[in-house]
């Protein structure tokens, strides 16, 4: 037997990605899964397409169902982990995919979400410079924004080069619906989506203190797109060029800043990066390109939100806090068409 896992939330969206990856990990075996409103059912009833896991029954989300297992992964709504993460044995290895933890400020924590602050743990983003030491060193991690890894991904190494200018970054990201959850709120439905674009939370979106906390840019304008896809997202940041440094050289940056990790990949120069191309992977592409109008650093990035964004990104960390290999039960290659 390998290390149990327990995957609180498991009937979501992330959820039950995260059982589809942890059902194929060769070190991690899945003992309890729970969700709210699925009590009782099996894993094949709302998860039809994981038949290697589909005889689990979902049990209530409460310490006692998750306190047995080595590694608890909690994919609930906002405020719903903390409290429940605090009743769990030190012992007990936590990854959040959630937004409880993620957050140092509790100004920008009370702007942004509002209710009681939760103390932060480690941050979950394993590409950041010294963040893959500091996850292998923690209990518990606080998993990343689906928007969030898109952006950080393309702004900090700009930022850490000193190429890019911290104060004035500008984010157009778009998201498949799957980033919304599974509830039946009406202006997901496919009627609504299909053919449509609109912009969500313009102005006041959850994650920008998370973009700023982890890649150094101070002063952030964000747009987030509902996109009609089930999953996926495209981030587009522009960014104006630090004085005196010449914005041709930002591709640089970032190929000398992902050269050496497995999941981020920088396109081949004329190559944009395209959602349908990381779907199912752990992957995130991106380009970069000198706006010929304004001059400014325009850096594309794509990835799979219940990924990268989520679930593959959950993974990723729970190799590093269990010391196993960090691409274990992950894959970069994308499903296609």
């Amino acid at each position: 037997m390998g290390v149990s896992v327990a995957v609180a939330g498991a009937s979501g969206y992330a959820g039950g990605e995260l059982l589809r990856l942890l059902a194929s990990h060769p070190e991690l075996e899945v003992t309890t899964v729970t969700g709210h409103g699925s009590v009782g059912a099996r894993v094949g009833e709302v998860h039809p397409n994981l038949r290697s896991v589909a005889d689990l029954v979902f049990a209530e989300t409460t310490p006692d169902a998750l306190r047995g297992a080595d590694l608890v992964f909690l994919a609930l709504p906002h405020g719903a982990a903390a409290g429940l993460a605090a009743e769990l044995p030190a012992a007990v290895k936590v990854i959040d995919l959630g937004s409880d933890h993620r957050l140092v400020d509790a100004s920008a924590h009370e702007r942004y979400y509002g209710g009681p602050f939760a103390e932060p743990w480690v941050y979950g983003l394993p590409e950041l410079p010294g963040q893959r030491a500091r996850i292998a060193g923690a209990g518990r991690v606080a998993n990343t924004g689906c928007h969030a890894v898109a952006a950080v991904l393309a702004i900090a190494p700009l930022i850490a080069a000193g190429a890019a200018d911290a104060d004035d970054v500008v984010i157009t990201s778009a998201s498949g619906t799957s980033g919304a959850g599974k509830a039946a709120l009406p202006h997901l439905l496919g009627s609504e989506v299909m053919g449509d674009l609109t912009g969500y939370k313009v102005g006041v979106h959850r994650h920008v203190p998370e973009i700023k906390q982890a890649s150094a840019a101070r002063t952030v304008t964000m747009t987030p797109v509902l996109a009609p896809m089930p999953r996926g997202i495209l981030s587009t940041v522009a960014l104006r060029p630090a004085t005196g440094r010449d914005a041709e050289h930002a591709r640089d940056v970032l190929v000398e800043a992902y050269a050496d990790e497995q999941f981020v990949h920088v396109l081949p120069i004329g190559q944009q990066p395209r959602t349908s191309a990381t779907l199912g992977s752990n992957a995130a592409h991106l380009q970069a390109v000198v706006d010929a109008d304004s001059g400014r650093i325009v850096v594309t990035c794509a990835l799979d939100n219940l990924g990268k964004g989520a679930a593959g990104q959950a993974v990723q960390n729970a190799n590093l806090l269990l010391g196993l290999p960090e691409h274990a039960g992950l894959s970069t290659d994308g499903v296609a068409p």
